[in-house]
């Protein structure tokens, strides 16, 4: 167990994140070993499930056949995921040189429910690294074998991205967090200090410290111009708008100058990617582009999601969705008449908008008013021209109880350790390493049991994983 004064000590010298704050807990979120196996057999589903999200948005845009003795054609999807993105990005993310080019890191966030997982996003550019690789550091001198032990996980990020340049032993890495990002800056800079440490060329910096010069991009070290190899972008692609050199990071990347990761393909940031997999015109392109195995596991995680897409439906026809009073909806409307129970249901928005991370669009049917749910239901109709809205079956976490620190109210004692009640969210971290999506670290997000959406919050704890 970790001492309360020892947490606190060593989180006031090191602040992770901009002006956030959020319980701390003596001991790491224990993990058996059955779950650390299936958590690596996640990160190869992960893998693969993204391999074939690219190979069905590439053949849609090509109007190509997408099973080998059927014939399916699906523009739709490419439409989907095209939709409201800038015209040149979308010339861009189907460049051929990004053929094969998946997230370098990945990170699916897993909800803990009488179940087992359930899978309800996942991220290629997530934030969290610099916190649990800091907290692996922290509480693996408790005596923990915490997952990412030692430096794994901060090494496991360099290797991800050194081995984008395998011409260059040791290139130069700039970490770019843009201003929409800044609360993650402080993590990056401690992961670019760290590796400074061991000798690699690391930097965290913001967008505008990078400038063109001979068709590459370089930064000022001390005065000198100094050429970046690779670029870890740390900034969702709608926030490319905000980056004033922006235009410079596509034409060093076209002129072979610099390597970017994650890819700028909007394809692979969209949450709707999830409710393709559910699509019952799909199902035979998913059989035949999945191991078994991987599909298997992926039905097993993904709640049933579903694209709202308003589009005029024919007669007799009815949406691919959830049913309200028994009834399968013709219009997406009738959501809003459901029973509360039948509410058992998440609206938010798919990608590439300001509210499609932290929780920020998120709508659940069952704890919000009719009002506030028909509310959700008509903002995602009337986005959807621009900014598609994703429907998916809520999956509650189950309740478990773990060790956190807490004062008595005006008592003026030091904190001590409770056994308190509360539901996880558990989010493992895995790193391209040769073909292979390898877990280096997790972090839990234990939240008081009355959060129904559970993500990083003031009252919630962030622990990272042990196996036991």
């Amino acid at each position: 167990m970790i001492a309360y004064d020892t947490l606190q000590s060593a989180l006031r010298a090191q602040p992770l994140f901009e002006a956030k704050t959020w319980q701390l807990s003596p001991e790491a979120w224990p993990l058996t070993r059955e779950q650390v196996e299936q958590l690596e057999q996640i990160g190869g589903a992960c893998r693969e499930f993204h391999q074939a999200l690219e190979t069905l948005y590439l053949r849609s845009v090509a109007g190509r056949n997408l099973l080998r003795n059927k014939p399916l054609v699906a523009p739709w999807v490419a439409e989907y995921l095209d939709r409201g993105k800038p015209a040149a990005l979308v010339q861009h993310a189907r460049d051929q040189r990004l053929r094969g080019f998946l997230p370098t890191v990945l990170r699916p966030d897993l909800l803990l429910t009488e179940d087992g997982f359930a899978l309800t996003e996942l991220d290629s550019v997530p934030g969290g690294i610099g916190l649990t690789a800091f907290l692996n550091r922290l509480y693996e001198g408790s005596g923990d074998a915490i997952i990412g032990r030692g430096d794994l996980m901060v090494e496991e990020f360099y290797q991800s991205l050194a081995r984008l340049h395998p011409g260059n032993r040791n290139p130069l890495i700039a970490l770019v967090v843009s201003e929409e990002a800044a609360t993650y800056r402080p993590e990056m800079r401690w992961l670019a200090g760290v590796l400074q440490q061991q000798g690699r060329r690391v930097y965290c910096l913001r967008p505008e410290e990078v400038f063109p010069l001979g068709g590459a991009l370089f930064f000022d070290v001390e005065g000198t111009p100094e050429k970046i190899d690779v670029i870890y972008r740390f900034f969702e692609l709608f926030d490319l708008g905000q980056i004033p050199t922006a235009a410079y990071f596509f034409e060093a990347w076209a002129s072979g100058e610099v390597v970017i990761a994650p890819p700028m393909r909007h394809f692979q940031e969209e949450k709707l990617a999830l409710a393709l997999f559910h699509h019952h015109r799909l199902q035979d392109f998913w059989a035949e582009s999945l191991s078994r195995r991987t599909l298997d596991l992926l039905r097993q995680l993904i709640p049933m999601s579903w694209v709202m897409d308003p589009a005029p439906l024919p007669p007799g026809a009815v949406l691919d969705g959830p049913r309200v009073a028994g009834r399968a909806l013709d219009d997406w409307t009738q959501l809003g008449h459901a029973s509360q129970k039948e509410r058992e249901l998440i609206v938010k928005i798919s990608g590439f908008h300001e509210t499609a991370w932290g929780a920020r669009s998120v709508v659940l049917g069952s704890d919000c008013s009719r009002e506030d749910w028909q509310a959700g239901i008509e903002r995602a109709l009337r986005l959807a021209p621009t900014h598609l809205h994703v429907l998916q079956e809520y999956r509650k976490p189950r309740r478990v109880h773990h060790l956190v620190y807490r004062q008595d109210a005006g008592s003026g004692a030091p904190p001590v350790a409770s056994l308190e009640a509360g539901r996880l969210r558990l989010c493992p971290y895995y790193f391209e390493h040769d073909g292979v999506a390898k877990l280096a670290g997790a972090l839990a997000t234990f939240c008081p049991p009355d959060k129904k959406i559970i993500h990083g919050m003031q009252d919630a704890a962030l622990l990272p994983c042990r196996v036991v």
